[in-house]
């Protein structure tokens, strides 16, 4: 990682929230293998051609889109393509720097005073909760009121990123129902033409296609990405509690070393701080 200058002036690691947007390459990796190791075993089958059933992906694709929306409001269906946004990039910092800037805060708290934070809140404009910290400490808030304050703000945060994966969850249920339905309908279309050999191809492959595409929308895409919209709200979770506990320590003025003991007691055994040993 890139080298810079704290808040002090004195030389830290940039945090991911730092730098700009990174891909997540577990996700980017786990979704091209899949992708890859799909596609390979259609060529070794035979023809590309021979898996794509415009009528099959239109009822697996299409009825998982407009059944999922019937269950959500369509403001939280409009932040679709920003979730995932969310879990192709990883834009929550890793907690160890963000802990180490906490405690650089809190240090320059305690040797200048509470209103030195008024020149940082302009350093984190790239994330907007510490932001909004720094300015409850600046404007001289109680530490019960900032406590309040922020546990509110990461309450209806958490809240609208678990709706997002319940957005997703609720289309990998539906996936493969709608691949059923569609198998439902190819096998309806191919009893009625029995008397029609040519009809019996196409409606095969529309039950057996839609049955593919509902699982491989469902187990692909839909329930992965839900659940790295779940493990990133743990960690945006994490890294927005040790920001209110910095922001209340700060606040009662306290030892930095004391705020470190209390980092230290949330975050993960390898991520843990000694900066006072």
């Amino acid at each position: 990682m890139d080298e810079a200058d704290d808040l002090l002036g004195r030389p830290v690691v940039k945090g991911a929230s730092d730098l700009p947007r990174e891909r997540d390459t577990a996700t980017w990796f786990g979704l091209g293998a899949a992708s890859l190791l799909l596609f390979a075993a259609m060529a070794i089958g035979g023809s590309f051609a021979a898996y794509f059933d415009l009528p099959a992906f239109l009822m697996v694709v299409g009825g998982t889109a407009a059944v999922t929306a019937i269950s959500f409001p369509i403001d939280d269906l409009m932040r679709l393509p920003q979730v995932f946004s969310t879990a192709l990039f990883r834009t929550v910092p890793p907690p160890r720097p963000h802990a180490r800037k906490l405690l650089q805060l809190a240090d320059r708290a305690r040797k200048a005073g509470l209103f030195s934070l008024e020149d940082a809140t302009a350093a984190v404009q790239h994330d907007p909760f510490l932001g909004e910290a720094l300015a409850l400490v600046v404007d001289n808030y109680a530490a019960p009121e900032i406590e309040q304050a922020l546990k509110i703000e990461v309450q209806a945060m958490l809240s609208r990123h678990r709706v997002s994966a319940d957005i997703l969850r609720r289309g990998g249920e539906v996936a493969p129902a709608m691949g059923l339905i569609g198998t439902l309908v190819g096998l309806v279309q191919m009893l009625s033409g029995l008397n029609t050999p040519a009809n019996i191809g196409p409606a095969m492959a529309v039950a057996i296609l839609a049955t593919l595409y509902g699982a491989v929308l469902a187990n692909m895409i839909l329930l992965p990405f839900a659940a790295k919209l779940d493990r990133n709200n743990h960690a945006e979770a994490l890294i927005a509690q040790m920001t209110m506990i910095a922001a209340v320590s700060i606040a009662t003025q306290e030892s930095p070393r004391r705020l470190e003991t209390s980092l230290n007691s949330i975050l993960p055994r390898a991520a843990r701080l000694s900066e006072f040993d």
